[in-house]
């Protein structure tokens, strides 16, 4: 099975609204990469990607979205793995993120 994996550090963010959902961007260039490979691909909803995420010693199955304002992906980070991992507003964290085939 080929799959795609990236390792990177990221900013944790909160998404300016009533809600405190917090994220981290991709880098650009990562992004870069993950656009062309999807862009032969069906679509899910809101251009979703599928992807498996390594925070210290978490991981989960979540879904990453294109950001159109930063021209990134941007990655959800739960409120149980933010916890878990001592994660707050401002933290620049290391994460591996591997691309799910389906």
């Amino acid at each position: 099975m080929n799959t795609t994996k990236f390792r990177f550090s990221a900013k944790v963010w909160l998404y300016p609204g009533d809600e405190a959902w917090h994220f981290v961007s991709l880098p650009k260039k990562e992004s870069a990469q993950v656009e062309a490979m999807q862009a032969k691909k069906v679509r899910r909803g809101w251009g979703a990607v599928r992807v498996t995420v390594n925070v210290g010693k978490t991981s989960w199955d979540t879904s990453m979205f294109p950001h159109k304002q930063s021209g990134t992906y941007i990655l959800p980070l739960k409120a149980a793995v933010r916890k878990k991992e001592g994660i707050m507003v401002g933290d620049t964290i290391l994460l591996s993120i591997r691309l799910q085939e389906a």
